[in-house]
């Protein structure tokens, strides 16, 4: 049974993990203040001890445990009538309840979805696989065809809201189309980052997950960007970054209770691509040698190149020294009719072994591999 969505939500509400916190991320109709409630303590969107109301998405910042410890949250929101200086005019609250899963059990059940390029019918049904069994939602870059306006990102919550109806944590990556356009700058406005970082951590359950952002695909000075964008420096930040993770590895890969290391990136970076393609050798180069003999991650999983299929360190894609197993598991692609089909990639974790199947919206599957980890 499809949940109702309250009158002023675009889209059930999406849950990001980042960190050790859940991201409870909406979009709306109307300028609202929003909240989320756990066992009776509410948690705002607010900046600085003012509850934000003019922001086309909320974003209530919640303690995972917490959350997971109560198994159901609550949203809630009311709507701006006059937000005066004095004695602001609002309607009563609208509460809307949800039930929440999380990421528990011996078997861990993952749906990787990147490059819809605005598509959402499609992914949705490929994204749907595993049902009522799916346990993480991973949408790894490209989820918009590109940042040029903020109705772009209701992409990203239609994806989101039709596959787990804000009851299944979410984990999401930026993608080199996702820094073209206007909005591109305020992207961490619209989706879930750590203090704006498009990079970090994640620890959820028995996985913990490092995201790394490349950035664009061609040099900084191609003239497709015109001068936009500054990702060198970007990524040379990214690996102080890295370094500092290894740092705290006690804290982070090497905690109790860890079982998989995951690295999400939506560019598969150990591999050389045809010019101008051809970026960054000596960095990601690096970014492999760190994870690689520090880290040692079990999986990669990446999108952007409009494929599927698993590469081994040492295989034809590993050209700077792939840390591990690497699934590429998205194929947006279009039929003879001319409608859009997706194949995506469906995961699951249980006993040392990542058992994948990359299955398209019509439910075919194009392939299955089993992975010792």
């Amino acid at each position: 049974m499809i949940k109702n969505i309250a009158e002023n939500l675009k889209t059930h509400p999406a849950v990001f993990a980042v960190g050790h916190d859940y991201q409870i991320m909406v979009p709306v109709k109307a300028s609202c203040i929003m909240f989320a409630e756990i066992g009776g303590e509410r948690f705002y969107d607010s900046a600085n001890g003012i509850n934000r109301s003019e922001t086309p998405v909320h974003r209530m910042i919640v303690p995972m445990k917490k959350l997971d410890n109560a198994g159901k949250y609550t949203l809630g929101y009311r709507k701006i009538i006059n937000r005066k200086p004095y004695f602001p005019e609002l309607e009563d609250e609208v509460l809307a309840e949800y039930d929440f899963k999380p990421v528990r059990g011996g078997r861990i059940n993952i749906y990787h979805i990147a490059d819809a390029h605005n598509e959402i019918v499609s992914p949705v049904r490929a994204g749907k696989h595993f049902g009522s069994e799916l346990d993480l939602l991973v949408l790894n870059g490209d989820i918009p065809n590109h940042s040029g306006t903020v109705e772009n990102f209701d992409t990203v919550y239609e994806i989101v809201s039709q596959i787990t109806e804000g009851s299944i944590p979410c984990v999401f990556s930026r993608g080199n189309h996702d820094l073209r356009g206007l909005c591109a700058e305020a992207f961490a406005e619209y989706t879930p980052s750590a203090k704006g970082s498009s990079f970090y951590t994640i620890r959820i359950g028995k996985i913990w997950a490092i995201l790394l952002d490349c950035g664009e695909d061609k040099p900084d000075t191609n003239e497709e960007y015109g001068g936009t964008v500054d990702c060198h420096r970007f990524r040379l930040s990214e690996t102080e970054f890295l370094k500092k993770v290894i740092e705290n590895a006690d804290n982070e890969y090497e905690a109790e209770g860890v079982e998989y290391k995951l690295v999400i990136s939506h560019v598969p970076f150990a591999r050389k691509s045809v010019p101008p393609f051809d970026i960054e050798e000596e960095i990601f180069t690096e970014w492999c040698k760190l994870l690689s003999e520090k880290v040692k991650p079990h999986l990669m999983l990446s999108g952007h190149l409009h494929q599927c299929f698993v590469s081994y360190p040492g295989d034809e894609y590993d050209s700077f020294g792939q840390p591990c197993p690497l699934i590429v598991g998205s194929k947006p692609f279009r039929r003879e009719n001319k409608e859009m089909g997706f194949i995506g990639c469906a995961i699951s974790l249980e006993n040392g072994v990542a058992e994948v199947k990359f299955n398209s919206d019509s439910g075919e599957i194009y392939g299955s591999k089993s992975i010792e980890l």
